[in-house]
């Protein structure tokens, strides 16, 4: 039996989820984050390029610069311990205890420019802040700029021989040293722009110049290390797929440095791309790859960081080949063709788990030659599907009836439950939670289409968190209704509920868990319907939605009229085995959702995949629904154990909905 206890925590937590899951499911807005991410960026950035210049071989070579390094990561450490914590604040500080680490042991700079860039960039990932232009970069503005406000100390050609700078101690940074240079990308010198270096004469520009000069200026002075390999640039970005496939917009020009793109594309490749585009950055938006083609590109990217034994960057690049490439289009392949979409999504996950390994190369290459062959499959599948209206009309239809019947079964199961108990003032608490869910969503669709861009990884943990809490709170009601099934006990139950006003804390118990069912399924099928709106076949995709909302509305319509003939024991039973299928099937879907996002690692399992069930073909995902249908056994068994050793009888407690008192 579930004990008062359990129910409580399940009612705290189905209020807690209606807040984070309800509010914070989109990406942070860059006004919510502290300002002091973007200096602790900076911070972390800054150390990864000047370790250098303070150790050198496991010794000190200077005393000052070496104090200002363990001060930079004491520094940023504590700052991130300090901000709001999120589900990365453990592996942030677990990142930044083993930078401390590393530069109190004198290790060598690469190491620790690998780990600062690192936590740089989860940093980001945790809390996003604003870290590309809108547009791309004026670099005539930028030079003008540069010549005004720069030259008197940094020299005119940016070699830091500047009269004024002549005078400065520390001296000005000599722009065209590349191997400074290869250290740094654009957002870098944006925020050195934006904040100034504490402890030098560089001050912040922030309150001189507007956000576009400050990239302006970042982009011209970033451009002008790689002045001769920018000429050459143009050739190597119009043929060379894999140097295209590196860099795919605004914001992955304005992070990307040439240190992080030698591993894949050699040196004096990546100083050339690199060149070529921040001295061109509307090039970017005209060319970049997109789509499969991205997604093909990448995943050869990730192959080639493979055996140049950057294993990291490698299973980035095939994380990126997924959310970046197949993800976008994944609303049009799933309506042509499901089958190959989920014979990707394994594969893809497959992939990346070979990669952090110790897997080797050839296999690595078998496993690289088999995914690249089934998008190419899925190119021919997408190429004409945004033309075919019939395509649009199936896909929108199926999307929201497989989404939608596993909330409606849930939502469906509540009101039943609540007409049988006749408890008809508890109603409004349920139809106000799915009713909210679907405003909840249309607010969705208008930011992921005209404020913000959700990316594939956020959209990703949105549904695998959210389907796990909500496998946790339907696993808790499956044995408790389960348990009222049993011995009779549904008699005393219901004749203490008819004579007792409705707990608070049951309502929002049903709230919560009707808003987290029924949102969770929005959120993803308002993400597919985002990307298949800009298809121009409009009036095939509402048509589809109609189709679709008309299916579900007959379902719930048979499925209450069905529920009010049942005798009240047989609903109970039917009701808590109807919710300890969904329980197991929202389990794997969420780990699903979660490989996909690259938190959970992906392993083969031989048998089929059945989206309606939520069966994936990877041992995790069978692993955790086993454990479920587990817990659901021990808990079913004790149940029937415990029904028999009472009488039906009135319950001498107080029993109530399943999370009060």
């Amino acid at each position: 039996m579930i004990t008062t206890r359990i129910r409580n925590i399940l009612h705290h937590v189905a209020v807690a989820a209606l807040l984070v899951w309800g509010i914070g499911a989109l990406p942070a807005q860059a006004e919510d984050i502290p300002s002091a991410v973007p200096q602790t960026w900076q911070m972390l950035d800054y150390l990864a390029t000047d370790y250098a210049g303070a150790v050198k071989d496991g010794a000190v070579i200077s005393t000052s610069e070496y104090a200002e390094m363990r001060e930079f990561t004491a520094t940023a450490r504590s700052r991130i311990a300090a901000l709001p914590p999120t589900v990365a604040t453990p592996a942030l500080l677990q990142q930044a205890d083993t930078l401390v680490a590393s530069v109190e042991a004198k290790a060598t700079p690469a190491q620790v420019a690998t780990q600062a860039h690192a936590l740089a960039d989860a940093l980001l990932q945790a809390y996003p802040v604003p870290t590309a232009p809108e547009r791309a970069p004026d670099l005539a503005r930028g030079a003008t700029l540069y010549q005004n406000q720069c030259a008197a100390c940094h020299g005119a050609t940016g070699h830091g021989d500047g009269p004024a700078g002549l005078l400065l101690s520390p001296r000005p940074v000599n722009f065209t040293d590349q191997t400074r240079a290869d250290q740094r990308s654009a957002l870098s010198l944006y925020e050195v722009i934006s904040q100034g270096v504490a402890g030098t004469p560089m001050a912040s520009y922030a309150q001189q110049l507007s956000s576009d000069d400050r990239w302006a200026l970042a982009y011209y002075v970033g451009s002008l290390a790689y002045a001769k390999e920018a000429v050459a640039g143009a050739d190597t970005w119009q043929h060379d797929t894999a140097a295209r496939a590196q860099i795919a917009d605004l914001k992955e020009l304005s992070r990307a440095r040439v240190a992080q793109l030698t591993p894949t594309l050699g040196a004096e490749r990546a100083r050339t791309i690199v060149g070529y585009l921040r001295a061109h950055p509307d090039v970017i938006q005209q060319q970049a790859l997109a789509g499969i083609p991205l997604a093909r590109a990448r995943l050869a990217a990730s192959l080639t960081a493979y055996r140049a034994g950057a294993k990291t960057q490698a299973t980035q690049l095939a994380l990126s080949a997924y959310l970046d490439g197949v993800e976008p289009v994944e609303p049009q392949l799933n309506a042509r063709d499901s089958a190959l979409r989920a014979q990707l999504e394994t594969s893809m996950g497959a992939y990346r788990s070979a990669l952090s390994g110790n897997t080797p190369v050839e296999s690595v290459v078998k496993q690289a030659d088999a995914i690249d062959g089934l998008l190419v499959r899925a190119q021919e599948v997408t190429a004409d599907a945004a033309s075919d209206a019939a395509a649009i009309f199936l896909g929108a239809f199926t999307i929201l009836v497989r989404e939608g019947l596993e909330a409606l079964l849930v939502v469906v199961a509540l009101l039943a439950f609540l007409r049988k108990a006749a408890r008809p003032e508890a109603l409004r608490y349920v139809h106000a939670g799915w009713i909210l869910a679907l405003v909840a969503g249309g607010i969705t669709w208008a930011i992921a289409s005209y404020a913000i861009s959700i990316s594939g990884a956020g959209r990703e943990l949105t549904e695998g968190l959210s389907s796990l809490f909500a496998a946790f709170v339907l696993l808790g009601v499956g044995l408790w209704m389960h348990q009222k099934s049993i011995g009779g006990r549904w008699q005393a139950y219901l004749k203490e509920k008819m004579a007792a006003a409705l707990n608070r804390r049951s309502a929002w118990f049903l709230f919560g868990l009707a808003f987290i069912s029924v949102y969770r399924e929005v959120f993803e099928s308002i993400l597919f319907y985002a990307a298949l709106w800009n298809d121009g076949q409009e009036v095939w995709l509402l048509s589809g939605i109609a189709a679709g909302a008309a299916v579900l509305g007959l379902i719930a319509w048979v499925l209450l009229r069905t529920s009010r003939r049942l005798p009240i024991g047989t609903f109970f039973s039917a009701s808590s085995a109807l919710i300890a299928v969904l329980a197991i099937a929202l389990t794997g879907k969420g780990i699903a959702a979660l490989q996909e996002a690259g938190w959970v690692a992906v392993s083969v399992a031989p048998v089929p995949h059945i989206e309606l069930l939520g069966i994936y073909p990877t041992w995790q995902s069978l692993l955790a629904q086993l454990a479920i249908l587990v817990l659901l056994a021990v808990g079913f068994v004790f149940n029937i154990r415990r029904g028999r050793q009472r009488l039906p009888s009135p319950p001498t407690t107080r029993e109530v909905l399943p999370d009060a008192d």
